[in-house]
């Protein structure tokens, strides 16, 4: 069993035996994009607990989920394996029996930690922590309202000497986006939409590319429940943006609740805390509402970390990062806990603890599935400095943008002659993922 006693900042300096084990704080939200917090420079919304643990933590502005979609993106984190390999590719798909050992909980709490679970699950329909095991103990049922509040019950509840804590908080918003778009009402009867005059405008990619990908229009034209922003009007859109900010908001401050938990007891300086979320939302670029598109606002995700005694607070990590096969190693690095074998994610302490370092991983990939419509399948590899998309079909399937200049996508550089050696290089790392399902079946399908 490795110790990952270096992660512990202030404690570095003891001898592995003596360094004791850090608590693990996991919050994490559902359809939360990366640039939808204040932290991140968005004037239109205002997540000041959010920003309290940026603060307090390394922001991690290039991390990516597994799956733009919540419950593969979910199996991605509690199993360590892509959803291709787990075959959890659509939310109504169940776990196999197979692969409900050596899960996330179940490996931290044989490390002697109390695992505990709140929240929303959606690994899949018909399962929770409680009823197949997965070594948490459930604290609180789907549903913002009162999670918080159980989390914070629990934690008063420790006593001196208890084993230390893995604690989950997952919370729902704010995904409720999506019924705000199929009704065009906002369903928290306590949040107010913003008058017309104050609603955000519309970001500056709102226009669809002549260059985008074509089977995503067909996509979204197949079924009208998922995506009916294909009659929003501009002022709908603006709506829309409005609807969403003001949901993250409102899970910002139930969030509020656990960070003045934490400033109250004291946990700072022997927890580590991550913030993330399972994948994003268009927000109305590229005219997308939703999720399962490759789309920069839908797989770019929150990752702050914020390690004990506050090491390198206020700091960023450009490490690239998948926040979901990289969920397991990562945890299990800072509780010690063993790292089941097959697993291909790799931990982000160590970038915590160094963010300014020099990364040496070249590339994470993010794979998706239109199964909910018309089956399209598409792949996603992030490198230091591009973005490269392929889908399976359709005309422009192929895209490549420069990060560094471009995060919008606005120019697709896939057709033009002097990135030709850069789109070549993408490719082949695709084709290097051929151990994997989502490697083959890309293979089969470049150029």
């Amino acid at each position: 069993m490795k110790t990952a006693h270096f992660t512990l900042g202030f404690l570095a300096v003891l001898p592995a035996a003596a360094a004791p084990r850090p608590n693990v704080l996991w919050i994490m939200t559902d359809q939360h994009s990366y640039d939808a917090m204040s932290c991140a420079g968005n004037p239109h919304l205002h997540t000041p607990n959010i920003d309290r643990l940026a603060s307090a933590g390394v922001l991690f502005p290039n991390t990516y989920c597994s799956f733009p979609l919540s419950g593969p993106s979910r199996a991605a984190m509690f199993t360590g394996y892509m959803p291709s390999e787990t075959g959890m590719v659509e939310n109504e798909m169940p776990l196999r029996d197979s692969l409900r050992n050596d899960v996330l909980g179940e490996v931290v709490a044989r490390s002697g930690y109390d695992c505990v679970y709140a929240g929303k699950w959606h690994v899949n329909t018909v399962s929770l922590p409680s009823e197949h095991s997965f070594g948490f103990r459930r604290l609180h049922p789907m549903g913002d309202e009162g999670l918080a509040e159980s989390c914070v019950s629990y934690l008063e509840g420790r006593k001196e000497g208890d084993a230390p804590f893995f604690l989950v908080a997952s919370f729902v918003n704010p995904h409720n986006i999506c019924e705000a778009a199929r009704h065009q009402i906002l369903p928290d009867a306590d949040i107010e939409p913003s008058p017309k005059a104050k609603r955000p405008p519309l970001p500056r990619n709102f226009r669809v590319n002549r260059d985008d990908a074509s089977v995503l229009r067909f996509e979204k034209g197949r079924n009208y429940a998922l995506y009916p922003s294909s009659d929003f009007s501009r002022d709908d859109w603006r709506e829309y943006r409005d609807s969403y900010y003001r949901l993250v908001e409102a899970v910002d401050a139930h969030i509020g609740k656990i960070v003045d938990a934490v400033d109250r007891m004291g946990l700072w300086e022997n927890t580590v805390i991550i913030f993330t979320a399972d994948h994003g939302d268009g927000e109305g670029a590229h005219q997308w509402n939703q999720k399962t598109a490759l789309y920069e606002e839908v797989v770019s995700v929150p990752l702050i970390v914020c390690l004990p005694g506050g090491r390198n607070a206020g700091m960023q990590s450009m490490a690239l990062v998948n926040n979901g096969i990289d969920m397991m190693p990562s945890i299990c690095e800072w509780t010690g806990a063993e790292m089941p074998s097959g697993r291909s994610g790799r931990s982000f302490a160590g970038a915590a603890v160094a963010p300014e370092a020099p990364q040496d991983r070249e590339y994470v990939i993010t794979e998706t599935n239109f199964n909910q419509t018309a089956g399209t399948l598409g792949w996603m590899v992030r490198s230091r400095d591009y973005k490269y998309v392929l889908y399976d079909k359709g005309l422009n399937r192929e895209q490549l943008f420069d990060m560094r200049k471009d995060r919008a996508e606005l120019h697709n550089l896939a057709g033009k002659p002097a990135y030709r050696e850069v789109l070549e290089q993408h490719r082949a790392w695709l084709r290097k993922e051929a151990s994997a399902s989502l490697g083959r079946r890309a293979a089969k399908i470049l150029y």
